[in-house]
């Protein structure tokens, strides 16, 4: 007689499905259909990341393991960039390079939290940070934004107990596009100095700021050094999505724990990876900044033709990222709308419920991956949705 196996942890088990692959394959199951959903760059590598890639593997060392922490020379790049940039003083801090601005969350996770502590997610929160909280073992607690999606530092107190570890914050933000204000970031990164806890800034995407929005780092707030991990990503700003490349900024006294996770999860970031990062690096801001104007332009595209439907919805504008939030006024949830309006109508979003927000029907609505005129077809196709199923339960 066979035994059972037995199931899945039931840590895994309280864990939501991954969002991206279950609207994904909606989409390859509708031919035709346009993409509003994924957050990526509609444009590739610059021509220095990619030279860079094609010159790897001449040496055999090339093909051997790398550091641990990442390789030298994109190290000293880095260190530079966040000196020059983000205003950062590297003393009493280490950087490590990492498979994307996620491995670097969970990094950070493995490092300073142990099962039952608890972790501040202002709500709508990024998915795979919550999944990250809750596959180690500890509790998302979510603290809701205003109505500009913009975190308020006493509601964070509020929320704060003896369990909490660290606060997240992600500027410019994913889902909503809010870019939070310096006065905003330092209130909350002094809140986590006061209490002695972290404070975990994802910045992956610093350089996408539109009209008068300015990107703030907290880490180059005055003796920040000790409390304050900062998250960045090339897949964004470079279009790197796929070559998965990060980086995070983290305190001296973290560096053992850190370098535990990396090397048992990764070894290394990939080294041809690693290479083109280089070569991304050498090229500098100005290339992701060059492509700001196509974004903006979409933006404001998307915003004109939703404003036509504003008694089925309401939009509220960001200036950061490529993202928008819609809120609809339906019954149905925002998975099931979601699926409608791919297999009916052609055209892709990802439900709110996937960011926390359960408690309404809403979509994330991604306008970086497509160009203008692709990206104001999609959304004509879903406000031709949204109109269709007005009323629908």
């Amino acid at each position: 007689m066979k035994s059972s196996l037995p199931p899945a942890s039931r840590r895994m088990a309280e864990v939501q499905s991954p969002i991206i692959p279950v609207v994904g394959e909606w989409i390859r199951q509708t031919p035709g259909c346009i993409s509003l959903g994924q957050g990526v760059a509609f444009y590739g590598p610059p021509p220095q990341a990619l030279e860079r890639a094609r010159a790897f593997g001449d040496q055999p060392d090339c093909h051997k393991y790398g550091s641990v922490q990442g390789q030298p020379e994109l190290l000293k790049l880095i260190g530079a960039k966040l000196v020059s940039e983000n205003g950062l003083d590297l003393d009493g801090r280490r950087v490590v390079v990492t498979a994307g601005a996620n491995m670097a969350f969970l990094n950070a996770l493995f490092a300073i939290a142990d099962p039952g502590d608890e972790v501040i997610l202002p709500t709508p929160f990024y998915f795979n940070q919550e999944m990250a909280i809750r596959m180690l073992g500890c509790t998302p607690v979510c603290v809701p934004t205003d109505a500009a999606y913009q975190p308020d530092p006493e509601c964070i107190r509020a929320a704060l107990t003896p369990r909490t570890r660290a606060v997240v914050t992600v500027s410019p933000n994913n889902p909503s596009g809010a870019v939070y204000p310096e006065a905003v970031l330092r209130a909350i990164n002094a809140l986590c100095a006061e209490r002695g806890i972290y404070h975990i800034c994802d910045e992956a995407y610093e350089y996408f700021t539109y009209g008068d929005a300015r990107h703030y780092s907290p880490g180059a707030a005055a003796r920040s050094q000790a409390h304050t991990i900062s998250l960045y990503s090339l897949s964004k700003a470079y279009g790197f999505a796929s070559w998965r490349i990060g980086y995070m900024v983290f305190p001296e006294h973290l560096h053992e724990a850190v370098l535990k996770a990396q090397d048992t999860n990764l070894i290394c970031a990939t080294r041809i990876a690693q290479e083109a990062a280089m070569g991304a690096l050498e090229a500098g801001p100005g290339y992701a900044r060059s492509h700001l104007a196509s974004l903006e332009q979409t933006r404001d595209q998307i915003l004109a033709a939703l404003h036509h439907v504003n008694d089925l919805c309401r939009v509220t504008p960001t200036q950061g990222a490529f993202y928008l939030m819609l809120e609809v006024d339906t019954d149905l949830s925002s998975e099931r709308l979601a699926e409608k309006l791919v297999r009916e109508h052609g055209v892709a979003v990802i439900p709110g419920a996937a960011f926390g927000l359960c408690d309404r029907c809403c979509f994330r609505i991604s306008y970086g991956a497509l160009r203008p005129e692709t990206a104001v077809e999609g959304v004509r196709r879903l406000v031709d949705g949204l109109r269709r199923t007005q009323g629908l339960s």
